[in-house]
């Protein structure tokens, strides 16, 4: 596409995200302003921010290269995104939060615990949580912002982080939530309009949705069949490898992968070491043959897993069907009930009518954009199959799940869509992460700084909100370049899971249950907290296969338990530990006073 006709189109989008920052900031006088966008804002604002700010590019771009991956089992997350994040969240959350909140004259969501059970050490607790660990959040949203830019433009990644973290640093500082969620209801309607191409466009070019959702059904049967051709070739191969006298135990994938290995060792120049190895690099020669081994390899790999297909959820019992059922789907789906960037966006609104009215609006939009990205993740497989013999996963380098959309986007759709998909990713992006720069930024300044450690109660400083939002940001950015690869949609679930087991059990209690103590609360969120980093750390896995950080660090093994408790998700073991917790405690200690009650 014209260069030039390309940076006036980011130039215009560009230009106004900054109106709409210096709009914004021109209405923001007061701390309220800056932290709650002054409590007035319309239905079909507050839903289209609360809708971009929950669906970021690790959503369209993370979760969409797993679902390219692992398949169309990932549908069953838009359901719990819509369930729990949105109906839930709205009618069971958002109408006593708001009530609540504007009793309680609380800013922040921290804030609007630690008044309700009269503690600093809840608010200040809750505060360290959201600084310590949401920027792993935000760094993996930034990550697949930059991995698109990368993949389609050809921009050096480091210097797509730098340019997406200055551009929001400018209307999120300088409007605050007011900035946050004007920019947020503008860039929701280009997310729509984007995801609702990519779907035509997708199913368009692969010729219907019938004809591609059966070829995608029989694909693991055509891989397989593909490589059974191959294998009289690749055993005369073998049979000419005498370089291990196990191998004839071997069964062929291993071999086959182990020949991969070697192959690739190899430099551009050198000569193989062995008459197998020579024929088995000539053989990789032909792209076919190559791909053909290379599927094989993959798909083989993740079947001993529990993959069955595309189309089919993985094996009950085994390891992918853990990661996906705990830390995918229960991980993200639960754990936007307790997200600080959206509750809070329930203060935001004037009266209950306004949150009835943006229940439809939010379920819509959520539902289309993240049912879009997971369809067409898994719906990639068929046109690289198409187009050069690869599944999805093998057709970009190094396996990278993270780039799988992008690729797709750059190769298979016009260019000029790859610009307006910019757009929509863009927009995704940055929706996502001025919330999440706001929310540190707050919890920072208003909630560690002001409120936890100075004992200040009154309106907070707007200077000292706009500094820590600054330091939010560096260290996000910071955070971006030392993440592994494809851990997008990982690092999602895990920030998500970790506010579940943490915020959610009081947050509820807060809301529904008189009997609850100050006690029980303070229990509930050590508890959560405590036990959730310990299982994440020495027990539980990330994508089933890395090890847990610290006990592969002290203890030099990869988790303390075995399968499959080293498969599942924190979510599912703690959040019931630290509700637990509460009602125990609660029960255990003196009920509040009359005059501590606050009517929920």
């Amino acid at each position: 596409m014209n260069p030039l006709l390309t940076s006036a189109i980011i130039a215009v989008y560009i230009g106004i995200l900054a109106f709409l920052g210096y709009k914004a900031h021109q209405q923001t006088r007061s701390s309220d302003d800056f932290l709650l966008a002054g409590r007035r804002v319309h239905p079909f604002v507050m839903a289209l921010s609360y809708g971009a700010a929950f669906i970021s590019t690790s959503a369209i771009i993370g979760f969409g290269g797993f679902a390219a991956a692992f398949g169309m089992g990932l549908l069953w997350l838009v359901f719990a995104n819509i369930f729990f994040g949105i109906f839930v969240a709205f009618i069971f959350f958002g109408l006593p939060t708001r009530r609540l909140g504007l009793k309680l004259k609380a800013q922040t969501f921290p804030e609007f615990l630690g008044r309700f059970y009269q503690s600093r050490l809840i608010h200040g607790l809750m505060a360290f949580i959201i600084v310590l660990f949401m920027p792993l959040y935000a760094s993996a949203v930034l990550i697949a912002s930059a991995r698109f830019i990368e993949t389609t433009f050809g921009l050096d990644y480091n210097v797509s982080i730098l340019i997406f973290s200055a551009l929001i640093a400018v209307y999120v500082i300088l409007g605050g939530l007011k900035g946050v969620m004007f920019a947020d209801a503008f860039q929701g309607s280009i997310m729509f309009a984007g995801m609702l191409l990519l779907l035509l466009f997708a199913y368009g070019k692969m010729g219907g949705v019938v004809p591609t959702h059966k070829e995608l059904d029989k694909l693991p049967a055509t891989v397989a069949q593909q490589f059974e051709e191959l294998t009289p070739k690749l055993e005369s191969i073998r049979k000419l490898d005498t370089s291990d006298a196990n191998v004839a135990d071997e069964s062929l994938e291993q071999w086959a992968a182990n020949m991969n290995k070697q192959a690739k060792a190899l430099a551009a120049d050198a000569k193989p070491e062995s008459e197998a190895l020579a024929q088995y690099v000539e053989l990789r020669k032909d792209e076919k043959a190559a791909a053909t081994i290379d599927n094989h390899l993959v798909v083989s790999k993740i079947s001993q897993n529990g993959f069955q297909g595309w189309t089919r959820f993985p094996v009950t019992g085994t390891k992918l069907f853990y990661v996906m059922l705990t830390s995918i789907i229960c991980g993200v789906g639960i754990g936007a009930l307790a997200q600080p960037q959206l509750a809070v966006r329930f203060m935001t609104v004037k009266s209950d009518r306004e949150l009835h009215r943006a229940v439809v609006m939010g379920g819509v939009f959520i539902c289309f954009i993240v049912g879009t990205a997971y369809l067409v993740g898994s719906l990639t497989n068929v046109w690289f199959f198409r187009e050069d013999g690869h599944i999805a996963m093998t057709s970009v380098s190094d396996g990278n799940l993270d780039k799988i959309v992008p690729t797709f986007i750059h190769r298979a759709l016009p260019p000029w869509f790859g610009l307006l998909f910019t757009l929509t990713l863009l927009s995704a992006a940055i929706s996502t992460l001025s919330s999440l720069f706001h929310a540190m930024g707050s919890a920072l300044g208003r909630d560690l700084i002001e409120c936890s450690i100075m004992n200040k109660t009154e309106n907070s400083s707007i200077p000292l909100m706009k500094v820590c939002v600054f330091l939010s940001l560096i260290v996000t950015t910071i955070l971006s370049f030392y993440m592994p690869k494809g851990i997008v949609a990982i690092a999602t679930s895990t920030f998500m899971g970790l506010c579940a087991v943490s915020f959610l059990p009081m947050y509820v209690a807060a809301l529904y249950w008189k009997r609850v103590t100050r006690a029980g609360a303070i229990a509930s969120l050590v508890v959560g907290f405590a036990f959730s980093f310990f299982w994440m750390t020495f027990v539980q896995m990330p994508k089933g296969e890395l090890p847990a950080l610290l006990c592969k660090l002290f203890l030099g093994q990869d988790s303390l338990l075995a399968a499959p408790w080293r498969w599942i998700d924190v979510i599912v073991i703690t959040l019931p530990i630290s509700a637990i917790t509460l009602i125990v405690v609660s029960l255990l200690t003196k009920p509040r006073a009359a005059e501590e009650t606050i009517e929920q």
